[in-house]
Formats: C-alpha cells, structure tokens, sequence
C-alpha cells in the first residue's frame, strides 16, 4: 500500500527541499548558462571558427550520440544529454513545460515521484532514439553526425504519468471550471508532433518522447497499483545526500520504514494494540509533522501509527 501524497501546490523557491520540480529547473537552467558562457568563450578568443569547435570539443561529449559506437565511448551521454540545451528557445520552452507538468505531477502523487520518474523517462527516451535510428533506414542515414539533447523525453514522461493518475485534474479553475489536464497534454503533444514531422531528425525525436512517454505510463501505472519504482533511488539519494549528516537527521520524513526503523520497539505487556490500515491522510499528516518539527514531537500514539503503517505497506 501507498499513500497518495498530495502536497500543497508548490511555490516557485530556491530552497525549498520537497519541490523537486524547482531545483530540477535550476539545475537546468544553472547547465544552460555554463555552456552558453563557454560558447561565448570559444567564439570570442578563436573566431568565425569558435562555434565549430565548441560542439566538438564540449558537446559532443554531453549530446546522445546515435552510433552506439560512439555511445559506447562516451556512455555518460544517456545522462548528461538529458540536461543539456544551448539553444535559447529550447531551454525555454522545455523548463516552462517542465514546469507545468512537474508541477501537476508533484501535488497530485508528491515530490518523490519527480526525480525517479524524469530519469527512467529521459533514458527509456535515449534507448528508443537509438534503437529507433538503427532499425529505420532512412534514419540510420545520420549516424555520421546524429546526436541529440534536451530533457524532453522526461517532460513526456511526467506529462503522460500525470495524465494518467489524474486526467480530469483542473487549472485555473475560475475560468469556465478550469482546463483539465488532459487537454494541455493533448496540445503539448500536439505542438511536439506538428514541429518535428518536417524532418528526418524530427521524426527521430518523436521516437524519443514516445519512448519517454511510455515509460512515464508504466511508471505512474505501477506506483497506482502501490508499487513504487523508484523507492529505493530515493533511499538511495537521501543516504548519500545526508551521509555527513547528525544521526537525527539521517531519517527520511518521507519514507515510513525508515522512520519506523528509528522507534523503539513496543512493550509486549501493553494494554491493548491497534490494528488495521492506516489512513492516508493520517499518515501524510505525520510524515509532515516530522518533517517540520523532528522525530521528538510525535506523541506514543503517533509513533504506534507509524509502526502500523510500515508493517501494512510490507
């Protein structure tokens, strides 16, 4: 079993811990300015030649390549090529529909889904653009100089897993009861499809955030069914982000196993022990309890709760 956490919509915040969607933009944007720096670097100190010599010594090494050849040299592209734009109108329109849909997807199931899920949509993303390009002839034309970049297929992945755990959510919703989310899915694919089927590359990148897509359906349809894929990353990421951390400070307030692990264990000659499922909002409201004011401030009913809760999600 998991808990629906819905959270608050989140503001737009440079420090704020649990709005995942804020410091992936940052981070992008924070890459975007580095390289557009160093381009500007390249073209100032070498020239007319300077561009040229900016996407072979620096991009070429962070862009996904489509040669697995070439993948094969440089395998940290599945990756970096995620975060990587040069191109004003791209890093844009990606961090404004990033944005948009981390957003949705972030109150609706929580901050824990982000991360997990624009990874696993930006590298299932990657494989389908290369296998895409190996199995199509016409595509296997541009294995020479085919490359591609941009956090594009894991903006698909959060659009179609937001989708479809909650297709009726609504915005602005004084406007005529608002728009449902459904429909700003359906223009962003829209857009996405009507700018890239003019061009070989362009159907390369429609392969791409299919593949993204489909990986954001599978991912939300299993957290839905309460299986949690991407649980242990963020077990993962939280010991290794908190490693030099006080003790205290090493509980994750978002996983109920690992706050569990950290309560004494119940007296065998207590009175009586409740048992059952705990509701969702009641455990939320725990969780963020802890988060707040620490570990110390639940009460022994609270933290009977919390062993409940880790038990019954077993």
């Amino acid at each position: 079993m998991h808990a629906l956490e819905k959270e608050k919509m989140p503001r737009l915040s440079l420090g704020e811990e649990r709005n995942m969607v804020t410091q992936l933009v940052i981070f992008n944007l924070t890459a975007f300015i580095f390289l557009l720096f160093t381009l500007v670097i390249y073209k100032m100190e070498i020239g007319k030649d300077g561009e040229a010599i900016f996407y072979k010594n620096i991009m070429n090494w962070l862009r996904l390549p489509a040669d697995p050849a070439k993948l094969m040299v440089r395998p940290w592209t599945i990756l970096t090529s995620l975060v990587t734009h040069i191109e004003v109108w791209q890093i844009f329109t990606n961090m404004v529909w990033l944005w948009c849909f981390g957003t949705f997807l972030q109150h609706i199931a929580g901050h824990q889904r982000i991360l997990p899920i624009y990874l696993f949509g930006g590298l299932t993303g990657n494989l389908f653009y290369i296998l895409g390009v190996q199995a199509i002839p016409a595509l296997h034309a541009l294995l020479p100089t085919g490359a591609i970049m941009g956090a594009s297929p894991s903006i698909m992945a959060m659009a179609a897993g937001a989708t479809l755990i909650s297709p009726r959510y609504r915005i602005f919703p004084l406007l005529a009861g608002g728009i449902p989310l459904w429909i700003i899915t359906l223009v962003y694919v829209g857009l996405s499809v009507a700018t890239s089927v003019t061009s070989l590359s362009g159907i390369a990148y429609l392969i791409q955030i299919t593949g993204g897509g489909l990986a954001g359906l599978l991912f939300m349809y299993s957290w839905r069914k309460g299986r949690d894929w991407g649980a242990g990353f963020n077990r993962l990421l939280f010991k290794l982000t908190h490693v030099f951390h006080p003790a205290a400070q090493r509980i994750n307030p978002d996983d109920p196993k690992s706050i569990a692990q950290s309560i004494p264990a119940a007296g065998e000659n207590q009175p009586f022990r409740r048992v059952g499922q705990v509701p969702e909002q009641r455990l939320n409201e725990i969780l963020d309890k802890i988060n707040e004011m620490g570990l110390d401030s639940l009460s022994p009913e609270e933290r009977e709760t919390l062993l409940r809760a880790s038990k019954s999600s077993k």
